[in-house]
C-alpha cells in the first residue's frame, strides 16, 4: 500500500508531529482522561474486595457477637449502637451474620469458579485441537450445557446431589462451563495457527513442547480476566439459590439464607434483609468493575 493511500487517523484523535493543536482541543488531555477515566472505579472496588475478604477470613476480629446465638427478648431490635445492623427475629445479630456470611458465599462463590475454569480450560482445549470428532463432541456439549438458563440448570444439579455447600459450588460450576469452554477453544484455534507455532515446528520442538511453552500460555492469558467477572455471577447465582432453599440450610449466616429467613418480617423490619442483600449488591458490581477494568487492559483500551 503507497504512503498516499494509507488511511489517515480519525480526526480529532490525533495530529501531525509538530502541527498546533485546534482551539479548544488538548490530544494529550483527552488520552489522559481516558486513561483514567476506568482506574478510581476499579481501585475502590479492589479495596472493597480486599477488606471483604480479610472480613471473610477472620470475621471475629470485626464484631463480638456470635452469629450464632441470639436473645429471643431482643428479636428484631432496631440498629443501634449494641448492634449496628439490628437483630433479626431471633435476637441474631444481623452484623455478626452478614461479616460470617462472606465466608460461606465468598467460598462457595470461588468454589464454583474453580470448577467452570478447570473444566471449561480442559474441553476448550481439547475442542481447540486438530481433531473433528472431538471439537463436535465438546462443541455439542456446551450448546446442551448453554441451552439451560444458569440458575436452572444449577437447580437441576443440586436436586440430583443433594443440598450442601460443595454440591451447590458444583452445580454453578458445570453451569459455568460453556462460558469458558468456548472462549478457551477460540483462543487454542488462533493460536495454533499462529506464525511463532508453526515456526516451533519448523524448528524442531516437538508437539508437547510447542503446547506448554506456545499454545497453553497464549491460550491461558484471558482466563483471569473473565474469571473477575464471572466471580460476581457465581455468587449472585449461589445467593438466589439459598434464598429457593437448595444451598446451605440455616442456621448458616450465608447471604441468601439471611435474604430467605427475613422475607416473612419485611414488612415490619426492614434491616434482616436490606444488609444482606446490599452486601450481595456491593461484591457483585465490585468483582464486575474490577473484571471489566482488567478486561479494558487486556484488550489495550486502557493505559
Amino acid at each position: 500500500m503507497t504512503a498516499s493511500a494509507r488511511i489517515a487517523p480519525p480526526s480529532g484523535l490525533l495530529h501531525e508531529p509538530g502541527a498546533p493543536a485546534r482551539a479548544g482541543h488538548d490530544p494529550a488531555g483527552v488520552a489522559l482522561n481516558r486513561h483514567r477515566a476506568y482506574p478510581l472505579p476499579a481501585l475502590g472496588s479492589a479495596l472493597f474486595l480486599a477488606a471483604l475478604f480479610a472480613v471473610a477470613a477472620a470475621p471475629g476480629l470485626f464484631t463480638a457477637h456470635d452469629p450464632l446465638v441470639g436473645d429471643v427478648l431482643e428479636g428484631l431490635k432496631a440498629p443501634d449502637w449494641a448492634h449496628p445492623f439490628g437483630t433479626d427475629r431471633l435476637g441474631r445479630d444481623v452484623l455478626a451474620r452478614t461479616l460470617y456470611g462472606a465466608r460461606y458465599s465468598l467460598l462457595i462463590g470461588l468454589g464454583g469458579m474453580t470448577v467452570s475454569v478447570l473444566a471449561g480450560v480442559f474441553l476448550g482445549i481439547l475442542a481447540g485441537q486438530r481433531n473433528r470428532f472431538l471439537d463436535e463432541v465438546t462443541s455439542r456439549l456446551f450448546d446442551v450445557l448453554s441451552s439451560f438458563p444458569g440458575v436452572l440448570l444449577a437447580m437441576l444439579v443440586v436436586t440430583f446431589l443433594g443440598q450442601g455447600m460443595l454440591n451447590i459450588a458444583l452445580a454453578v460450576g458445570i453451569a459455568g462451563i460453556p462460558k469458558f469452554g468456548r472462549i478457551v477453544r477460540a483462543q487454542t484455534q488462533l493460536v495454533r495457527d499462529a506464525d511463532y507455532v508453526t515456526q516451533a515446528a519448523i524448528y524442531g520442538l516437538g508437539r508437547r513442547q510447542i503446547f506448554l511453552r506456545h499454545v497453553l500460555p497464549n491460550v491461558l492469558v484471558a482466563v483471569p480476566v473473565i474469571a473477575t467477572v464471572y466471580i460476581g455471577s457465581t455468587i449472585l447465582t449461589v445467593s438466589g439459590l439459598s434464598f429457593l432453599g437448595l444451598g446451605p440450610q440455616p442456621p448458616i449466616p450465608e447471604w441468601g439464607v439471611m435474604l430467605a429467613e427475613s422475607r416473612d418480617v419485611l414488612r415490619v423490619a426492614w434491616w434482616p434483609a436490606v444488609f444482606p442483600g446490599a452486601a450481595i449488591t456491593l461484591t457483585v458490581i465490585a468483582f464486575s468493575t474490577v473484571g471489566v477494568f482488567l478486561q479494558k487492559r487486556f484488550e489495550g483500551r486502557i493505559a
